[in-house]
């Protein structure tokens, strides 16, 4: 039997969580050098994946398939295509830049206070975390995948509820409050997705005997397993569901302002850069595999549900006040461009949005991380309290304006490419929805610009003018993701390489070809 590599990327982070847990309460500082030590080592695991994985091989690739719960057909099965695997990888590489950046976030409190930060409670749930991640991407067991699906909301709601962030003005007694409130409500929102898919799940195994994505999707292309049209469609709604509160799709979003706002900036990069992704790809890999016919009859209604998203989640970034808010709300934004991308059942379309999780991880990572620095140096997320600060942190301010500019979608930065692409893929089929979309681009700019205005430029205020800029270890964690910015938005060949072929064969699921061009014959 080959070597299980799949297996060893998913269990590493969670040996590392133990092993960092473990580590005794006066050695905060080992145990931070090994969570990044074990990050490392899965971001190797995971390159070795990538290497590994053939475009123009099979389907699912690096596969494992052991009995688990024989008497009700769960098995252990794992297997990688195109976009599982550039997940994996993004997850991967953002896992040692969050360790990190949140490197002093879960020290102890200064002194007289009443609570205490476990430093090495903080880096094992992230470990752990980045475990269950992995393996939701890799699974290509229903029931393997809900178990991880629904089980990583253990260590998120810790993270949330127990590490917020110090930049808090209202009283610690508060500030543990709103993040009790932010940690509850994040957890019942998936709480209730993950009881309906739990439904559908069962559904699906009763009308299908077995729990096995690849045999379910090959007996239903072979005309083997037949579905009642609205057995299919009731099974859909149950697993969009649960995947659209994770995505988050309007209006299942409300949980992710108050879970970012009230989170460390590392943890809120955890949020919605790596967990939530595992939303928006379920859909393509479960709910349009297992459910072709609905993901057809449900596409108008999601596609609405999408622009909404867009426009919605722009608008509202605009009018914020706080920092992290308005990151919550353009990442609502950006990914109604994602869900619509998928449902535009093109390959533009998808291949864009595939690109545009990558590519957005990335690019979010970059820009809450600055901020995040930002904010520790200030003690406030209020965009109010900030004014001239590139003038005394112009290194902080650059990056912060390189990430802002990623956000909006600039020409030469990634996210251009892959948000592109969704329009074009978009338009091509359903072209009002397409231009509708686009306003969402005006808006990305005016929220981004303005945000760089109202803190960097102008007067300096007194309460920054002390303000230090980047130290060493701030610009080792975002110089790498910058770079590769720039890199995905002048050359995305090495990711689209990967990507395409799984994007066809999932249009090839649904039964759906791009639209022919229409040009008018030459007379």
């Amino acid at each position: 039997m080959s070597f299980p590599l799949l297996t060893a990327t998913a269990a590493l982070p969670a040996i590392g969580a133990i092993a960092t847990a473990a580590v005794p309460a006066a050695k905060r500082t080992a145990a931070k050098w090994l969570a990044l030590l074990f990050s490392l080592a899965t971001l190797a695991l995971a390159v070795t994946v990538l290497v590994r994985f053939d475009p123009d091989g099979d389907r699912y690739q690096l596969t494992e398939s052991h009995s688990w719960i024989a008497d009700f057909g769960v098995r252990y099965e794992l297997g990688v295509d195109g976009i599982g695997v550039a997940l994996i990888a993004l997850t991967a590489l953002l896992m040692p830049f969050i360790v990190l950046a949140g490197w002093h976030d879960a020290d102890p409190l200064e002194t007289g206070s009443r609570r205490w930060r476990p430093t090495q409670g903080f880096f094992a749930l992230i470990l752990a975390v980045e475990a269950m991640v992995i393996i939701s991407f890799a699974a290509t067991d229903v029931f393997l995948f809900y178990i991880f699906f629904e089980a990583m909301l253990i260590p998120m709601y810790f993270l949330i509820g127990g590490f917020g962030d110090r930049a808090h003005k209202d009283g610690e007694e508060k500030a543990a409050t709103q993040r009790s409130y932010a940690a509850v409500k994040f957890l019942l929102y998936n709480l209730a997705g993950g009881l309906i898919m739990l439904a559908a799940v069962i559904g699906l195994y009763v009308v299908a005997g077995n729990f096995s994505l690849t045999e379910i999707a090959q007996a239903r292309a072979n005309g083997e397993l037949e579905m009642a049209t609205s057995t299919e469609r009731w099974l859909f709604l149950g697993f969009f569901f649960a995947f659209a509160v994770k995505a988050p799709l309007w209006p299942l979003h409300t949980w992710l302002p108050n879970a970012m706002q009230e989170s460390t900036a590392p943890v809120a990069v955890l949020i919605t850069a790596v967990v939530d992704k595992v939303g928006t790809f379920a859909m393509l890999r479960f709910c349009l595999q297992l459910f072709p016919e609905a993901s057809k009859w449900a596409t108008p209604v999601i596609l609405v549900l999408a622009v909404i998203s867009i426009i919605y989640g722009a608008l509202l970034a605009v009018g914020q006040r706080d920092i992290k808010r308005l990151i919550a709300y353009a990442s609502i934004s950006h990914f109604g461009f994602i869900v619509m991308g998928i449902f535009a059942m093109t390959s533009q379309g998808q291949s864009g949005a595939t690109l545009y999780m990558v590519n957005h991880g990335i690019s979010t990572a970059v820009l809450m991380l600055i901020a995040g620095f930002l904010i520790s140096r200030r003690g406030s997320r209020l965009i109010a309290d900030f004014g001239g600060v590139q003038k005394v942190a112009p290194v902080l301010a650059g990056t912060f304006l390189i990430g802002g500019l990623a956000t909006l979608s600039l020409p030469g930065l990634a996210p251009f490419v892959s948000e592109f692409l969704v329009l074009v893929g978009t338009f091509t089929r359903y072209p009002v929805i397409g231009i509708i979309a686009t306003f969402g681009i005006v808006l990305a700019a005016l929220y981004t610009l303005v945000l760089y205005q109202r803190t960097m430029t102008g007067p300096v205020k007194p309460e920054v003018a002390a303000m230090p800029d980047l130290r060493v270890r701030e610009i080792a964690v975002v110089a790498p993701l910058v770079v590769l910015l720039v890199f995905l938005g002048v050359y995305p060949k090495p990711v689209t390489d990967i990507v395409n072929p799984a994007v066809k064969q999932t249009l090839s699921d649904v039964q759906k070809k791009d639209p022919q061009p229409e040009v008018e014959a030459a007379k």
